[in-house]
């Protein structure tokens, strides 16, 4: 497991996304980016934020669709930056697009 800098982000791939996302018993928010996507880096801030503001609630993970494609297609993600938002193993929602930290709380706050 790779935790960022946060410590309150997991950074998942194809090895551990059913474990970490599939398999938590917490809602997972992911945050599906890539390197070279600047509106990924503008949202970055406000995952960061819900991470840390809900760090008892919800488990935060990154990934980087570049990395992992499979996943990217499985979840039929065709721009990012993709949030998408699991409970209980399936996707329950999901944000497209650079928002503010409370466009994506509201979505959470509608399952916590």
């Amino acid at each position: 497991m790779n935790i960022m800098s946060e410590k309150t982000l997991v950074e998942v791939n194809e090895s551990n996304f059913k474990e970490e996302v599939l398999d938590s018993p917490l809602p997972v928010l992911v945050d599906m980016w890539a390197p070279w996507c600047m509106p990924c880096r503008m949202v970055a801030p406000a995952v960061e934020k819900i991470a840390r503001d809900n760090a008892d609630k919800i488990k935060v993970c990154k990934l980087n669709v570049d990395n992992n494609q499979n996943i990217a297609a499985r979840y039929n993600i065709q721009g990012i930056p993709a949030l998408l938002i699991f409970k209980d193993g399936k996707e329950y929602d999901r944000i497209i697009g650079a928002v503010p930290p409370q466009t994506i709380q509201a979505k959470l706050d509608k399952i916590l």
